[in-house]
């Protein structure tokens, strides 16, 4: 998988930031989920924890070795990484 830099500048510019996950010898790059696609995976994600994890995949994905995405054992190494990508910024509520 060659992807230039030029590449991962095109899709920070139009995405923010960028990830790269690499499984062995095959590798994605994708980019934090947006609002939408929590909503459907958490929807769906409720009665097969499976599917949430293949909603954000499929909803973050750039480009990269398709076999991430249909080999079980692939799947489940880049599924473990995804949690990384729902880690946001810290708010705090004060009461005035």
């Amino acid at each position: 998988m060659q992807v230039t830099q030029e590449q991962i500048d095109a899709w920070k510019k139009q995405h923010g930031d960028v990830f790269k996950i690499t499984v062995e010898d095959k590798c994605c790059f994708i980019k934090r989920p947006s609002r939408k696609t929590l909503s459907y995976a958490s929807t769906v994600g409720t009665k097969d924890p499976i599917k949430f994890n293949e909603i954000i995949l499929n909803g973050c994905w750039l480009d990269g070795d398709a076999e991430i995405k249909t080999d079980d054992t692939l799947f489940m190494s880049a599924s473990s990484q995804l949690a990384e990508l729902m880690q946001f910024k810290t708010a705090e509520l004060e009461k005035l």
